[in-house]
């Protein structure tokens, strides 16, 4: 509204020109008036014959209508002015700063003088043709203009009157000039002649666009030259007051022509529109090509510090109504689909161009409510997105999956990688540090962009969960075993996702726990933003956990703490830690092309033959086959092993390994104070119901770090993994899945591997120091090693060996440690629990024995036989391969049988040298003795030459070691009469012989001290004594069937009945074989010791017949 009252004229005949200026006008109003405020805080109404300029101060008179009026056009509604935000404050005044007292008085400002002045200089026009002849036109003269105004001057004393000077400009003109300057056509044509040197001075090729972005630059240094006047403080912000109206309208004719570029007459150029705005964004990063720069900054280009206000003067005009959309939406959808994101060189590209997306992107976001707008935008989670697509078509897509990897960007791994055989390391290592560096930049970069829309609004944060949970929801396949990677999203876009992830979880990561219980531990219940489907559970069937969530309904929503935490577990599951299985299977593709290039080789029979050519050929392809893979993996270690990432997710896991054992503390206290072990049999039903992949991911990503980055956990993460382990090892009915228990133990031998300096690896140190280790891990060992023998699996009797033997290393690296032999001696009074120790023991050694030594003596064999070479080079090729490749597989199996042998031999060693009453047990000690005895043949034996192979170290089999094992055995136990008798009574190995045979080669290879051998030398004859008393004894002529043990054909010593079978068998027969199988031997029903029922009657008879037996043997020796 003006300020005055006096109506609006009545319309008049309009022509074409004019319809055609308002229909452009109209494109600048608002859906509806403001009429507590000026219109001119808005687009202004374009002058009209008859009818006042919008915003003016006076209103001009009606021009008489003329007979037959033309049809009036609807008058437009003024643009709005946009209300105030927090967000958005407008450009305040400078400050009024306080004056020494001695300061010259402020000069009142010529109002009038300065309007016309400024007005003149930011829109560069005049109403005077010779202002613009003085300035060589570069002050456009607007002719028709002043020629309308002029006409209407002279009609009506009151318009008269408040035009006194046409010529003068002032703010009540602003809409007009601006329009007038704007439908100038440089291209146009004109029959005046006088106007003609206006139209060929127009800026050659300058856009709408470009004259507004000028405009706007020109009005913010006339603002700043006005700051530092002294005037009086009201004529300044009066002043101020004008030019924010002429900024308003500036601004608002600005978006308008971005949305639509053809309002007025443009150039003839293909970048009008978005792009024209695109560009300077572009131009932001300091590290990207200029691509659209000029070797001299052009007055009508916004410059990079220009970019942040000119967009903050946007979004506060365009902000009410989400008129923002259509006016930056396109901008943002331009600038996200970039070329530069679409290359084939990515990160590594030459100019960099993604970087100035980045650039472009982080200013926009800068300006709160334009963030908020990115998020309303329907590409911001397109409906129709599949996995494949949705990195490509949604807006943060194209910016996201930029990466390293070798499959979606292989130029990286071409360009940094190639021939990687003839690399060194160093090269490597600068080629790791450029693209992390490289990679580092643009992960920061978006998580910058992510946070800045997190804050922008509760609709905008709401917005970049839901894209996250999309993106995980869209990757269900990606868990699964045999993933067709062309199903699924990139392994670059979901490690990008999980960096940002990662670095949302940091606040709430403290040391000290304290916003640990802010993670709503029923967040499957109260969210269904993570759908779990067919998940497995940690220890729930899928009918209770669904009666689990029905109990557990929520009552608010979980907050933002609790969203970040589980998409980070879930992205991690779908998306990191799948990229790291695929980068793990890049090893095992490796040894696979080794064993084929071994294969291709052979012996080299083939050289020299007509074979040569084809077979050299075939391994010319497999080697560049090798080097695609190693390219591979290298690029994969550039973006997996990035020191940040690493220790961000070992943080990360660390937490939530933590947070986990917190829902299985009864007291809910965990880590102030320490879970106390083991935990209670009731595993609570929150816990049991959390998906399984919880403890899976922890497990897995801490086997990845610990064995590829164990100098990570240097700063942080030991306690924290170290009480993971303990407290699941310990308490292992809280977990259902055998394989996951046995990775956890693979994490702890992993942990001790020596790595630098540290040569007990990552928890060595601590397993010997830390209280909870002193006083659980022994248990813990010894409970797993029990439990590992039967876990459901089909490959639950190769599965237990490798556990087996990663306990038996732990034990070797804290058994010299005394509180640790303490915590042994403690377990081993729960006898029956040690004994079945004990038992599987002694069964792992006499399998695991039996078939490295077996296998030693056929790769003997074949050895010897392709020593031969005149017989060997008779046989066919085929027999050769034949034989070459079971030679091959012989030496992988032998290698991990006699690895897995010897550590259980130590083990052996160690335990019966602490603590020896478990080994003397009636239903262990004669196995042990015949295990060893047997051992003790093959090594020394009259066969032990068919051990002899090439390479033994090879094969990891160090004969003398292990005789030096079995010995240090007998010598532990020979104090035993127990062990002695079972030893006497070994009627299948044992003899005199041998055991003088394994003295003597102890001393003749230095494997004894004289002084053990002594005692070894004392315990043979003791032995002997021991054998012929036995063999007295047990002269006793034909025994009764029903006194003879059915399974062992001893004489029962306290026979016990079965109670399913109705067998009757000696408690030690039955006991022994209990140990490693908890079935009646008979009819494989369920059996425990506790249910066998004694014979006291048969165990009479048995004895009255053994005494009158050896009673009778005793008279016939006196006779």
């Amino acid at each position: 509204m003006s300020d005055n009252n006096n109506p609006t004229p009545a319309p008049t005949p309009q022509d074409d020109a004019e319809r055609i200026r308002l229909k452009r006008l109209a494109k600048l109003q608002s859906p509806k008036d403001s009429g507590a405020s000026s219109p001119l805080l808005g687009a202004a109404t374009p002058r009209t014959t008859g009818s006042s300029p919008s915003g003016s101060a006076t209103s001009s008179k009606s021009v008489a209508p003329s007979p037959s009026p033309a049809p009036a056009p609807p008058k437009p509604k003024p643009i709005p002015k946009p209300t105030p935000r927090a967000s958005l404050q407008p450009t305040p005044p400078p400050a009024v700063v306080a004056q020494p007292l001695k300061r010259k008085a402020a000069v009142p400002l010529n109002l009038p003088v300065w309007e016309h002045q400024a007005v003149q200089d930011i829109l560069k026009v005049t109403l005077s043709k010779e202002v613009a002849e003085k300035s060589e036109h570069d002050i456009v003269w607007l002719k028709s203009l002043a020629e309308d105004l002029a006409s209407e001057n002279g009609t009506g004393e009151d318009i008269a009157m408040s035009f006194v000077a046409p010529e003068k400009l002032s703010i009540d003109l602003i809409d007009q000039l601006l329009i007038s300057r704007l439908e100038l056509d440089p291209s146009g044509m004109s029959d005046d002649l006088d106007y003609l040197p206006v139209l060929v001075s127009l800026p050659a090729g300058q856009s709408v666009f470009e004259y507004l972005v000028g405009a706007w630059k020109r009005l913010y240094a006339t603002r700043t030259a006005l700051g530092k006047k002294n005037i009086p403080p009201m004529d300044m912000q009066t002043a101020f007051a004008r030019l924010d109206k002429l900024k308003e309208l500036i601004i608002s004719y600005a978006g308008l022509i971005l949305q639509e570029p053809e309002m007025f007459p443009q150039p003839p150029r293909q970048d009008l529109g978005p792009t024209e705005l695109i560009k300077p964004l572009l131009s932001l990063s300091a590290l990207s090509t200029p691509l659209f720069s000029s070797p001299t900054t052009s007055p009508t280009t916004l410059l990079p510090t220009e970019i942040e206000q000119f967009l903050f003067d946007l979004a506060r005009r365009f902000e009410p109504d989400n008129e923002i959309d259509a006016i930056l939406g396109p901008v943002v959808k331009g600038l996200l689909s970039h070329e530069s994101l679409f290359r084939a060189d990515g990160l590594s590209g030459a100019d960099a161009g993604w970087r100035g997306v980045i650039g472009g992107l982080e200013a926009l976001v800068s300006v709160k409510p334009i963030a908020a707008m990115i998020t309303r935008l329907d590409e911001w989670i397109p409906a129709d997105a599949t996995a494949t697509t949705f990195e490509s078509v949604s807006l943060m897509g194209p910016l996201c999956r930029l990466g390293l990897f070798g499959r979606e960007w292989p130029a990286i791994a071409k360009s940094y990688f190639t021939e990687p055989e003839k690399r060194s390391r160093e090269d490597f290592d600068s080629s790791f540090a450029t693209l992390r560096g490289t990679l580092k930049s643009l992960q920061s970069s978006l998580f910058k962009i992510f946070d800045a829309l997190v804050r922008a609004s509760p609709a905008s944060r709401e917005a970049v969960l839901q894209y996250f949970a999309h993106a995980i929801r869209l990757n269900g396949r990606r868990a699964g075993m045999q993933v067709d990677p062309d199903t699924v999203a990139s392994d670059s876009f979901m490690l990008n996702l999980q960096s940002v992830l990662l670095r949302f979880s940091e606040p709430f990561m403290d040391a000290n726990f304290s916003k640990i219980d802010r993670i709503d531990p029923y967040f499957y219940a109260h969210s269904k933003r993570i759908e779990l489907g067919d998940e497995t559970r940690i220890k729930a069937t899928s009918e209770e956990a669904t009666q689990w969530a029905e109990q557990n309904k929520p009552t608010q929503a979980p907050n933002f703490i609790s969203n970040i935490f589980y998409l980070t577990i879930a992205m991690a599951h779908y998306g990191y830690l799948k990229t790291i299985d695929t980068y793990n299977n890049t090893h095992k593709q490796m040894d696979d092309i080794k064993r084929h290039l071994e294969y291709l080789q052979g012996d080299g029979s083939w050289m020299g033959s007509p074979l040569q050519a084809r077979v050299e050929a075939a391994i010319k392809l497999v080697k560049v086959e090798e080097a695609k893979v190693r390219m591979q993996q290298l690029a994969f270690e550039a973006g997996l092993m990035d020191p940040e990432l690493l220790i961000r997710s070992i943080n990360f896991m660390n937490f939530l390994s933590v947070w986990l054992i917190r829902q299985a503390d009864p007291k809910k206290k965990h880590p102030s104070p320490m879970v106390e072990l083991p935990l209670p049999k009731e595993v609570p039903m929150a816990f049991r119901c959390l998906p399984e992949y919880i403890v899976e991911d922890i497990v897995d990503y801490l086997h990845f770090a610990v064995q590829t980055s164990p100098d990570k956990f240097e700063l942080t993460g030991k306690t924290e993994l170290l009480l993971f382990i303990l407290t699941f090892l310990t308490s292992t009915w809280y977990i259902k899945n055998p394989f996951l228990k046995s990775k956890i133990n693979d994490v702890l031998f992993m942990s001790i591997w020596g790595y630098g300096r540290e040569r007990l690896g990552v928890l060595g140190t601590l397993l010997n120091t830390h209280p909870m280790a002193l006083k659980h891990l022994m248990p813990a060992l010894m409970h797993f090693y029990i439990e590992v023998e039967q876990t459901g699996a089909s490959s639950q009797f190769y599965d237990k060996f490798n556990a087996r033997r990663n306990i038996a290393y732990v034990l070797k690296i804290v058994w010299n440690n005394p509180a640790h032999r303490t915590a042994l001696n403690e377990e081993a009074k729960n006898v029956d629990k040690f004994v079945k120790f004990v038992n599987l023991m002694i069964n792992d050694v006499t399998y695991l024995m039996d078939e490295s030594l077996g296998e030693l003596a056929q790769i003997h064999n074949i050895q010897v036989e392709m020593d031969d070479q005149a017989a060997w080079n008779s046989q066919t090729p085929e027999y050769r391969r034949e034989r070459e490749g079971t030679l091959r597989s012989l030496e992988r199996h032998a290698s991990g049988y006699t690895t897995l042998g010897r550590s259980t031999v130590e083990l052996l060693k160690v335990f019966t040298a602490e603590t020896k009453a478990p080994f003397m047990m009636p239903e262990i000690v004669d196995r042990l003795a015949a295990m060893l005895d047997y051992n003790l043949q093959a090594l020394v034996g009259p066969k032990c030459q068919d051990l002899k192979v090439r390479e033994p170290e090879k094969l990891k089999f160090n004969p003398k070691e292990l005789l030096g094992n079995v010995l240090q055995v007998f010598l532990n136990l020979s104090d035993q009469e127990q062990f002695v008798q079972a030893v006497a009574g070994d009627g299948r190995s044992y003899s005199k012989e041998l055991f003088d045979r394994a003295a003597d080669v102890a001393v003749r290879r230095g494997i004894k001290t004289n002084t053990e051998i002594d005692v070894f030398r004392a315990f043979i004859e003791r032995v002997e004594e021991a054998k012929a008393s036995l063999q007295a004894e047990e002269d006793l002529g034909e025994v009764p069937d029903e006194y003879l043990d059915p399974l062992m054909f001893t004489v029962m010593k306290d026979p016990v009945l079965l109670p399913s079978s109705k067998a009757i068998v000696d408690r030690s027969t039955i006991k022994s074989h209990l140990l490693s199988d908890s079935k009646d031997p008979f009819n494989r029903a369920p059996l425990a010791i506790e249910e066998v029922i004694p014979q006291p009657e048969l165990k009479a008879e048995i004895d009255t017949f053994l005494k009158e037996r050896r009673e009778k043997k005793m008279q016939v020796d006196t006779n």
